[in-house]
């Protein structure tokens, strides 16, 4: 047969093999055989092209199976991993044409090699700048060629390197693994995961196999174990989610037709509606899947990690060196080796007490429970069981755990080991529960222990703005309570998410009988958990107003319910997503708490306001007596709301501003506030006002975070809107911020037009990407909240130019916008206003028009 010829019968044979296999899987699902298959066919490929080459002896040369192709894991569309091994640079030289060869088969017959050209010589030493070869000889398998020139790498070589290098190549290893983690925010939980690289995934997998082989590794009995031979028995309990992963890998790569790992949100659908992995009884197929795959992702990443503690202390001088001190946290239940927990005696876990005690060390010193300990307190469990629920055991303990500085990472071993729900059964309900939408980073669970973890941490390392809410912290009389709250707030999402604080609180009633707490501490924690949105909604409203902080301080009744609650909401805030408490929303929440603890303590008698606002005027205009009457002017009619929110200094920038209204009638100041930029303007009012600028910002990219809007008795107006510029544009481009500004006076003013503008924004957002699932649009218009003003409440999916939508809506229906509270999460935004008619409250019928259309403009949007 002809080269060709032999060529083409090839690259069919591989086409209709790969057709094959494919067609198994959609049957299947076994990503396993898949991938077992594809490596025999890739074997197979090789070995045929190699004796149509090799006519001759091939002494002294072999081809190499190493990485996933060594393993036989070879996924559809994964590169094939291929080592040319010569026994010398001579033997190199003389088939160096051959190698050409071989890889422009693979190549034509559509298959990627990832091929490389070693020397003995060349694999006997470790590439600081490429560690990684190193390891994939690790699963080195032989395919054909000379048998010899291999079993020399595999018996003598790589055991001689590995002795002599096993530090670096551990520590390279867990370096290169914790960079990999960080890039993925060291968590499991990601909106979408990837199947390889996250902490979790595969590749964790294959880092705790490399460390598990590492560890036992003998120096005195250098022999390597046959790749063939069956995983390390320590991680047999790893197979189903080794297999459940690569399953999904694989389908991951028919899905989108190459070696793309992501699992996306609409991978998801099709992964969790597909025949072969459907989940049996799931209600919520994508969130149920997705629940599934973090199990399986939880489990090979706390074996990863456990061996990643366990070790590089094995031949570490300097790590034993360092970590020696914490061998003096031993006491007489516990021994500490390398910063890892061992019991005393192995029959310590069947005491329940020791048991309990033994996570109240974990929270007081943050450190790892070594494997061994882990599988005495697995196997102790079913026996200690019944003692465990010992009302007068569990709270003492429990309170302990939580108010120790590393509380979150004992309750995630507990909730690992089992011995969580075993003395709360109700968290087997949100154990990995995932809430899918694009705002909460975290399953339910996770999202918990966060709240404790970011409170313990404010004790830490907080942040300038943090440090204030770290003082109330260590205000509070009994922070065992708050923390408690926050371990059960949640619970309620397992049976319902819209009304999940009342199912929180239905189900955390019994757990707090059952723990033994006295009646007044139920009822804090019972308030606590029923009340843990009061604040976030309250912020949507105009904590400025009177009436607003009456109603919430009502509510929350005493300073200590007060401390607690503010310290829950920064806590369930922070703990959504890394972004989801920004240094502004902070801010307003502390002016929450601010505002109602002097309410609540009669610090600020409201009757008397004005008293000391003609005492802040009277300072003010001393340092404009020549102008004093025109600040006057400029002052009158500005509501109080005005007055608290603004500066001193901000209120003579306003002032001056609105001197200069004759030479140019729209004054604007812009300056960047922490990652948002703070736009000011100064003009007269005129209607569609802030809808106009909202839409110049709309078109401009700009994602309006926070907006407020003042008016005067001589129909000056003060707006001050705090957006987000999401394109970067006013920062890489300083040049734009004055285009920007003078663009804003020229459509105000008149001299251009605002719907070409927008016309072109609206083309280019088709282009800025998927939208993750769907908010469904609601309004709720309240005459009951305001003494003045009808309250408008929009909640509908953040889009671009979604407020200049409603701004140019409530235009139309003749309704001025007295305030506008502006709030984003994830891609729902949530939008309050507080609006007028001809300055008085809508009646009925103008509330019923205005929701009809309004909701039927933002659906034709959507």
């Amino acid at each position: 047969m002809s080269t060709a010829e032999f060529s083409i019968t090839l690259r069919n044979f591989y086409a209709d093999e790969c057709g094959r296999i494919h067609n198994a899987f959609e049957v299947s699902g076994d990503g396993v055989a898949a991938a077992r298959q594809r490596a025999k066919l890739v074997d197979h490929i090789l070995r045929e092209s190699w004796y149509q080459l090799f006519r001759s002896s091939s002494k002294g040369f072999a081809a190499v199976a190493i990485g996933g192709f060594g393993r036989k894991t070879l996924l559809p569309h994964s590169d094939v991993d291929l080592l040319f091994l010569a026994e010398t640079e001579a033997v190199e030289k003389e088939y160096r044409d051959h190698i050409r060869e071989i890889s422009r088969d693979m190549w034509d017959i559509q298959m990627r090699i990832s091929s490389t050209t070693r020397t003995l010589a060349e694999c006997d030493r470790v590439d600081q700048n490429n560690v990684e070869f190193t390891i994939s000889l690790l699963d080195s398998r032989f395919l054909i060629g000379d048998q010899e020139v291999y079993n020399r790498l595999r018996r003598k070589i790589l055991p001689q390197l590995i002795n002599r290098e096993w530090q670096t190549l551990v520590q390279s290893l867990s370096a290169m693994t914790r960079e990999r983690h960080a890039k993925y925010g060291n968590t499991i939980f990601h909106l979408e995961p990837n199947v390889k690289d996250s902490p979790g995934g595969l590749r964790d997998y294959n880092v705790a196999c490399w460390l598990a082989l590492l560890g036992k590794f003998d120096p005195h009995h250098p022999l390597l174990p046959d790749p063939e031979e069956p995983n390390e028995a320590d991680l047999k309990d790893l197979d189903a989610a080794r297999d459940f992963l690569l399953g999904v890998r694989c389908f991951l790569h028919y899905r989108h037709g190459r070696d793309d790992n992501s699992l996306t949100w609409e991978s998801q659908d099709d992964v969790a509606a597909s025949e072969a992995y459907a989940l049996k009884g799931n209600n919520d197929q994508a969130a149920g899947w997705m629940r599934h795959y973090f199990r399986n992702a939880r489990a090979i990443h706390h074996s990863m990690t456990q061996l990643l503690h366990e070790v590089p202390p094995k031949r570490s001088s300097l790590y034993r060196q360092f970590q020696s001190w914490r061998s003096r946290l031993s006491n007489a239940d516990f021994s500490v080796t390398d910063g890892l927990i061992f019991f005393k005696q192995s029959s310590a876990a069947h005491d329940p007490e020791t048991l309990l005690r033994t996570f109240e060390f974990v929270a007081h010193h943050g450190l790892r429970l070594a494997a061994d300990t882990e599988r005495h307190i697995s196997e102790a469990l079913p026996t200690v069981a019944a003692q465990l629920l010992s009302q007068t055991l569990l709270w003492p303990h429990l309170s302990q755990i939580l108010i120790m500085p590393h509380a979150a990472d004992a309750l995630r071993s507990m909730h690992m080991l089992g011995v969580l729900k075993l003395i709360l059964p109700e968290y087997e309900l949100v154990d990995a529960l995932v809430i899918r939408d694009p705002y909460h980073r975290y399953t339910v669970d996770e999202h918990s222990f966060l709240t404790i973890e970011h409170l313990h941490r404010l004790k830490r390392m907080p942040t300038d703005w943090e440090q204030r809410f770290a003082d109330l912290l260590g205000e509070l009389e009994n922070p065992g309570l708050l923390y408690l709250a926050l371990l059960l707030h949640d619970l309620g999402k397992a049976t319902s998410l819209d009304q999940h604080v009342d199912a929180s609180v239905k189900l955390a009633g019994p757990i707090l009988e059952r723990l033994g707490l006295s009646a007044q501490d139920r009822e804090t924690v019972l308030f606590l958990i029923g009340s843990h949105l009061e604040m976030s909604s309250t912020l949507r409203r105009d904590i400025f107003h009177h009436e607003t902080i009456e109603a919430f301080a009502e509510k929350t009744g005493t300073p200590e319910r007060l401390k607690m609650l503010c310290l829950l909401t920064y806590a369930d805030i922070r703990s959504v997503n890394p972004e989801a408490m920004t240094p502004w929303k902070a801010d307003n929440l502390w002016r929450l708490y601010v505002r109602t603890s002097n309410h609540i303590n009669r610090h600020v008698d409201e009757n008397r306001v004005g008293g000391a606002f003609e005492e802040r005027i009277a300072a003010i205009s001393a340092r404009i007596p020549e102008c004093a009457d025109q600040l006057f002017d400029f002052l009158a009619g500005l509501p109080q709301r005005y007055m608290k929110l603004h500066s001193t200094e901000d209120l003579l920038r306003h002032f001056r501003m609105s001197q200069q209204l004759a030479q140019q009638p729209v004054q604007l100041a812009l300056s960047p506030v922490r990652d948002l930029y703070d736009l000011t303007m100064v003009t007269r009012d005129r209607p569609s006002l802030f809808a106009t600028v909202a839409g110049v910002l709309f078109a401009w990219g700009m994602d309006i975070v926070k907006a407020n809007a003042f008016g005067n008795d001589t129909g000056v107006v003060v707006d001050n809107l705090l957006f987000r510029d999401r394109f970067r544009t006013l920062e890489l481009n300083p040049p734009e911020r004055v285009r920007f500004k003078r663009c804003i006076a020229q459509v105000l003013s008149g001299e251009m037009t605002l719907d070409q503008v927008i016309q072109n924004r609206k083309r280019a957002s088709k282009k800025a990407g998927t939208i993750k699932g769907t908010i469904e649009t609601r309004l709720k218009l309240d005459n009951d909240s305001s003494p003045r003003s009808t309250l408008l409440e929009v909640i509908a999916q953040d889009r671009p130019g979604l407020l200049y939508t409603i701004a140019s809506m409530l235009v139309k229906h003749n309704c001025n916008i007295e305030i506008a509270l502006i709030d984003t999460e994830g891609q729902t935004t949530i939008d309050v206003f507080y609006i007028t008619s001809n300055g008085a409250k809508l009646v009925e019928e103008q509330c019923a028009f205005l929701q009809h259309s309004l909701l039927k403009a933002l659906q034709h949007e959507s």
